[in-house]
């Protein structure tokens, strides 16, 4: 096991984050602007309900240059290909049949030149059939044991660009739970045995409503 970084040392990674950091800042600019374009904004119902994003928190890095020094230590020639999360881009909408066109609309601005995949997007999802429809679309599936559900997405303007941007994908549902499982359970995983409980009962509940909206917009459109 790698020994933690020095106080030192993570102020060096620290400070070569913090003079990139407006690069970062356009870059998150424009991939934030991406999702707000006509195309996701279709009648009657868009497809992107809103759009959420930021850069990481100094302090949040220190937490997570010390969890990933435990694989092994964390050089500065190699920051931003260890750490791919710099920017953050939160796509959210309204119920997950939306997915599939969403899905298209990146691949397509991917294949037309404007991003690149620093990875194959990848599923977190627990349920059976959320799984299925992942699959389906060619997307690798984790499960968690938290029972965290969102699609990630990891893009750079350019092949080998120091540049990346984290973009999740996920319905108003899954977000709610998400924005709950963090306050307890990041950085640090909770411990308390009836909170873990709570937390995977309130994703079932998040899956359920995902699921009745999905019911409830076929439903119109069968009408």
């Amino acid at each position: 096991m790698s020994r933690a970084p020095t106080k030192r040392q993570l102020e060096v990674l620290v400070s070569a984050y913090r003079e990139k950091a407006d690069d970062f800042e356009l870059f998150r600019q424009q991939v934030a602007s991406f999702f707000t374009s006509r195309q996701f904004n279709t009648r009657p119902l868009p497809l992107v309900h809103s759009v959420k994003s930021r850069l990481k928190d100094h302090d949040h890095l220190r937490e997570k240059i010390i969890r990933k020094a435990k694989e092994s230590p964390i050089r500065v020639d190699e920051l931003f290909n260890r750490i791919t999360d710099f920017a953050g881009v939160r796509v959210l909408h309204l119920y997950s049949q939306q997915f599939p066109e969403l899905h298209r609309l990146i691949v397509k601005h991917v294949s037309e030149g404007y991003w690149v995949l620093n990875e194959d997007p990848i599923g977190y999802s627990w349920d059976p059939e959320a799984t299925a429809m992942l699959t389906g679309l060619g997307i690798k599936c984790q499960t968690k044991e938290s029972y965290y559900t969102s699609i990630h997405y990891v893009v750079r303007p350019f092949t080998n660009s120091f540049l990346s941007c984290e973009i999740q994908v996920r319905t108003l549902f899954e977000e709610a739970w998400g924005e709950i499982d963090h306050a307890i359970n990041y950085p640090i995983p909770t411990d308390v045995i009836s909170c873990k409980e709570q937390l995977r009962v309130l994703a079932k509940l998040a899956s359920t409503g995902t699921r009745l909206a999905d019911s409830i917009f076929r439903s119109q459109e069968d009408s």
